[in-house]
C-alpha cells in the first residue's frame, strides 16, 4: 500500500485540525435522525429487489438519481457496467477520500419470511435462479446512500472532497465477462487530477448490533479459484487394470493437498485452506471415465505463503497425475488478494470509528477465511475494511445466519452505526491525519 499523503493536509490544517472537526461532527445529530428512516425504506427497497452481479440495472439508477438529487458536484454511471460514481466538493480545502459500497445480490433462494423478501429472480451462467441479498449488500448500499445525503446537506463543513463509489459485481462477475473493484479501477476510479488518498469500507456480520470490527494488517483472505482437469482412460468398471481411473487419482489427490497447509507450509505466517467444493466424472456405475474437473478454493493471507502454496499444489497434483499414468492440469484464479486495515490510518481514524459506534462497541477481531475484492483499493491507496455488527446480541452466536445464508437479515439498528462511520470518516480524514 502506499503512504498516507500528509504533506498538503498539514499544512491546511495543523494540530487543531481534529478538534474543529469534532465540532462539526457534533451539529450532525438532527441530520442523522432525519436521514435515518430514508436508510431504512431504502434498505428495504433493495433487499426486496435485488439484482445479480453485472446486472444491477435498477439499483444504479435509483443510486444515481439520489445523488443528483443532492446536487452532487458530479455522477458518473455505466463504471464497470453498472456503477455509479459521484464526487462531492466540500466547503473547505481538503485531500480527496473514497467511500465504496457494492451493489449485487447472490443466486440464492431467501427464507427469512420478512415482509420486504425477495422474490426476484435471474440468470446466472445461463440458468434460471433466485436471488436475494445474502450478503447484506443491501445495507451496504443504502448506508452510503445516506451518509451522501448526510455530507452533501453540511458540504460547509467538510474538508476536501469525498468520491462515493457504488460497486458492482463484488460477488464475482457471470463467466465470460468481467467487472467488479478491479474494472472500476481499470475505469478510472482512483485516477484523476487528485485522486482519492484512502478508501473506507463497510459490511454486514453477524455480530452484536451496531458494532464494528476491525483488525490491523490482514483481515479478509486472498482467494484463488482452483481447477484441476485429470485425464485417464476410459475402460470397462470391471477391468481398471485396463485404463486409468481419474476418479481413484482425484480421491488421491482431494486427500494429499490437504497435507499442503497441514504439513508443508509455515503456519506462523498465516493460516491457508484448500477446499475442494465439485467433483465431476462418469455417468454410470460400471463405467471408468476417461475425464475427472475437479473445482475449489484456496484462501490466504501471505503473499509467500500463496505462491509456496500454489507451487506445491502443482507439484502434488502433477506427481499423483504422473505415477498413476494419468495426465492432469490445474488452472489457479485470483478473486482477490488479502483485505485487510492499513495501520497508520486505522490508529489515526480510531477516535472516529469510537465516535461512530461507541468506544465499546469497537473491537478487534480475528482473521476472516471470507475474501473480498475491495482489496484492490487497498493495493493503490491505504484503507480501512471494518465489520459492522447487524444481529440482535440476545441471539446465540451459534444460532445468527452467515453471510450467504437464505435466512441472512439485518437488524436495521445498525445502519445508522455505518452511516456514522461513513461520514466520520470523511469529516475527520484530513485533520486526523495532519494531527
Amino acid at each position: 500500500m502506499k503512504a498516507i499523503k500528509l504533506a498538503a493536509t498539514l499544512v491546511l490544517f495543523g494540530i487543531g485540525g481534529f478538534c474543529q472537526a469534532q465540532d462539526a461532527k457534533s451539529m450532525l445529530d438532527d441530520a442523522f435522525d432525519a436521514v435515518e428512516p430514508r436508510v431504512i425504506e431504502w434498505r428495504r427497497d433493495f433487499h426486496e429487489h435485488p439484482e445479480l452481479s453485472n446486472r444491477e440495472f435498477r439499483t444504479a439508477e435509483k443510486v444515481a438519481a439520489h445523488l443528483r438529487s443532492l446536487n452532487i458536484d458530479s455522477v458518473r454511471t455505466g463504471v464497470a457496467h453498472t456503477g455509479v460514481v459521484g464526487t462531492l466538493i466540500g466547503g473547505k480545502p481538503g485531500p480527496v477520500i473514497a467511500l465504496r459500497a457494492d451493489m449485487d445480490g447472490l443466486p440464492v433462494l431467501e427464507q427469512t419470511g420478512s415482509p420486504f423478501a425477495s422474490k426476484a429472480r435471474g440468470e446466472y451462467n445461463g440458468n434460471d435462479v433466485p436471488v436475494m441479498h445474502a450478503c447484506g449488500h443491501d445495507t451496504h448500499i443504502s448506508m452510503l446512500m445516506g451518509a451522501a445525503e448526510v455530507l452533501a446537506n453540511n458540504r460547509e463543513h467538510l474538508a476536501g472532497t469525498v468520491r462515493f463509489i457504488f460497486q458492482p459485481a463484488e460477488e464475482g462477475p457471470p463467466a465470460g465477462e468481467d467487472g467488479g473493484a478491479a474494472m472500476m479501477i481499470q475505469e478510472g476510479v482512483l485516477d484523476g487530477p487528485n485522486p482519492p488518498e484512502a478508501i473506507l469500507g463497510l459490511h454486514a456480520w453477524p455480530g452484536d448490533v451496531g458494532t464494528l470490527m476491525y483488525r490491523s494488517g490482514s483481515f479478509m483472505a486472498a482467494a484463488d479459484g482452483l481447477q484441476i482437469n485429470i485425464v485417464g482412460k476410459q475402460t470397462h468398471g470391471s477391468s481398471p487394470w485396463l485404463g486409468v481411473d481419474p476418479i481413484y487419482v482425484a480421491a488421491q489427490i482431494v486427500t494429499a493437498i490437504q497435507g499442503i497447509p497441514a504439513r508443508h507450509l509455515d503456519i506462523t505466517k498465516g493460516p491457508a485452506v484448500i477446499t475442494i467444493g465439485s467433483i465431476n466424472g462418469g455417468v454410470r456405475g460400471n463405467i471408468i471415465p476417461q475425464e475427472v474437473e475437479m473445482q475449489g478454493t484456496i484462501r490466504t493471507f501471505d503473499v509467500g505463503v500463496r505462491e509456496e502454496l500454489h507451487a506445491k499444489l502443482r507439484q502434488t497434483v502433477a506427481s499423483i497425475a504422473e505415477a498413476n499414468g494419468a495426465t492432469a492440469t490445474v488452472t489457479i484464479e485470483g478473486y482477490a488478494p488479502v483485505t485487510g486495515n492499513h495501520p497508520e490510518l486505522l490508529n489515526k481514524m480510531m477516535p472516529t470509528l469510537n465516535w461512530a459506534a461507541g468506544a465499546e462497541n469497537v473491537n478487534e477481531g480475528r482473521l476472516i477465511t471470507g475474501a473480498e475484492d475491495f482489496s484492490f483499493f487497498q493495493e493503490r491507496i491505504p484503507g480501512l475494511f471494518l465489520m459492522l455488527g447487524i444481529n440482535d446480541p440476545n441471539t446465540p452466536v451459534s444460532d445468527r445466519p452467515s453471510n450467504h445464508s437464505p435466512l441472512f437479515i439485518a437488524d436495521e439498528r445498525a445502519l445508522i452505526v455505518g452511516v456514522r462511520a461513513l461520514v466520520g470518516f470523511a469529516m475527520d480524514y484530513a485533520a486526523a491525519s495532519a494531527d
